[in-house]
């Protein structure tokens, strides 16, 4: 065989491998063209960008939570006011409760099983009920002590320890409500993802990896964050961000303390 065959079949076959390559670059192309066009339908039928997919669960918009969690507590809270001395109440028993009940059934006709309606009078009814709840533990609190500083609780430590225990746990109750309530603007706000920064930071933010793919904060999060503060006065594995958490939670803790300490100190004294 001559140079020139030899050096003719190499250029051919250097042709073939050239056009072979560039139709397996093309099939690449197409490929990734293909898988791209995929995703952009994807997104577009589930209504969110690539950053909102790729955004940690907590960010991302949920159906939002349930309302019977919320409700069976504020429902406790109410009947703790039911249930105390009328020596802690100030004016008719039945006057706050009623006004309480009633909001609160409101409340619960609106959204009765999920709550991820916006409205400006639903969230301004929320923040009434939260704030009459809140002012009337707040009075019975300040009779009760007034009545411990003045020593007028009587000689039974049961009484003492039930009213101081009511107060207590009621006190819980209300905080959580209002970390719940304001926490990256509310239930609903979360429940949108309107707000990316938090307020509180969870274990389950800095460590996605311990919490399943569709976590977010609910309200027994936010009972939990206001327990240990009540009882640890300090916070526990939940840190506050912003400026009105650190302040809300160091108000808790203030009046948790003065409670639980006068409450005790007498109770000790009127069994001995």
């Amino acid at each position: 065989m001559g140079e020139h065959e030899r050096d003719g079949r190499s250029d051919a076959d250097a042709g073939a491998g050239a056009t072979g390559g560039t139709d397996a670059v093309h099939h690449l192309l197409r490929a990734v063209h293909e898988h791209l066009e995929r995703i952009e339908h994807l997104v577009a039928a589930d209504g969110r960008t690539v950053e909102a997919r790729l955004a940690p669960a907590w960010q991302r918009a949920t159906a939002g939570e349930h309302r019977l969690p919320v409700a069976a507590f504020i429902t406790v809270a109410i009947v703790l006011q039911v249930l105390l001395p009328a020596r802690y109440l100030v004016g008719p028993r039945l006057v706050p409760v009623v006004l309480e009940a009633v909001l609160g059934a409101g409340l619960v006709v609106a959204n009765p099983r999920r709550i991820n309606r916006s409205s400006r009078a639903l969230r301004g009814a929320s923040l009434l009920l939260i704030a009459m709840l809140s002012l009337a533990n707040a009075w019975s609190a300040v009779l009760l002590i007034d009545a411990l500083v003045r020593g007028r609780t009587g000689s039974n430590a049961a009484v003492l320890l039930g009213s101081g225990a009511a107060i207590y746990v009621t006190n819980i109750i209300v905080f959580a409500l209002w970390y719940w309530e304001f926490d990256r603007g509310g239930p609903v706000a979360r429940a949108r993802a309107r707000r990316p920064y938090p307020d509180f930071l969870f274990p389950q933010m800095t460590n996605p990896e311990l919490a399943p793919p569709d976590w977010s904060t609910r309200f027994f999060d936010y009972l939990w964050l206001s327990y240990t503060n009540a009882t640890a006065f300090s916070p526990t594995d939940v840190m506050p961000l912003s400026r009105w958490a650190k302040q809300l939670m160091l108000l808790q803790s203030a009046v948790s303390l003065v409670t639980v300490a006068l409450v005790i100190a007498r109770a000790v004294n009127v069994l001995k």
